[in-house]
C-alpha cells in the first residue's frame, strides 16, 4: 500500500522532521550569536565539534569566547541572516550548505560591514538531537555602508533592543506596555 494524504509514507515525515530540526538549529546558531548568548549559541554545536571560521578554528569553548570578544569590541550590533539552505540527509548525519550574511554596526572606521558567504556543516544527530559536529564558515566577499542619510530609527521602547537576555525578543508573555506610548 503506497503513501497517500491519509497515510502520508513514515520515511519522508521523519526526513521532513530532520530537516527542520537542523534548519532550527541554524537558527538558534544566528539568534545566539546575535545576542551573545553563551546557552543559545552552545545549543547548536555537539560538545567536541570544530567551529573553523577561517581566521579562528577552534572548539565550541573557545569558539564562543573568540566571537564574542571579537563581537563586543568591534561592534555595538550585529545581525547573521541565513538564506538558501540544501541538507542531504544520510541516516544520522547530514551534509549542508548554507548562505549567510552578517551585518555588524561598527564602534569605529566603517560604520557598517557586510559579509557575505556560506555555512558548509557537518550535522550529526546524536540521542535524537541535531547539531554541528564541525562548520566550515567561508566568507566570499565583505563590503561597508555609510551612514544613512535618513532620519534616526525610533525604538519600540527604550531598553527593547540589547545585545543579551534583556533583549525584547526574551520576553514571556510579549506584551504591550501601553506606559511607553
Amino acid at each position: 500500500m503506497g503513501a497517500d494524504a491519509a497515510h502520508p509514507d513514515p520515511e519522508r515525515v521523519q526526513q521532513l522532521l530532520d530537516r527542520q530540526d537542523i534548519l532550527d538549529c541554524l537558527n538558534r546558531y544566528c539568534r545566539g550569536v546575535d545576542r551573545l548568548d553563551e546557552q543559545l549559541l552552545r545549543s547548536a554545536y555537539h560538545p567536541d565539534a570544530i567551529d573553523n571560521h577561517g581566521i579562528h578554528c577552534g572548539t565550541v569553548d573557545e569558539f564562543i569566547e573568540w566571537a564574542f570578544a571579537g563581537h563586543r569590541r568591534s561592534q555595538y550590533g550585529h545581525q547573521h541572516y541565513i538564506m538558501n539552505h540544501s541538507c542531504e540527509l544520510a541516516g544520522d548525519v547530514a551534509h549542508t550548505e548554507t548562505y549567510m550574511m552578517m551585518v555588524g554596526r561598527n564602534i569605529s572606521g566603517t560604520p557598517v560591514t557586510l559579509h557575505g558567504g556560506r555555512y558548509v556543516d557537518r550535522f550529526e544527530r546524536r540521542d535524537g538531537r541535531w547539531a554541528i559536529a564541525y562548520r566550515a564558515s567561508l566568507v566570499e566577499w565583505t563590503g561597508g555602508v555609510s551612514e544613512p542619510d535618513l532620519p534616526p530609527v525610533v525604538r519600540v521602547q527604550p531598553g527593547a533592543i540589547s545585545r543579551d537576555q534583556s533583549d525584547i525578543s526574551y520576553e514571556r508573555p510579549l506584551v504591550f506596555d501601553g506606559a511607553a506610548r
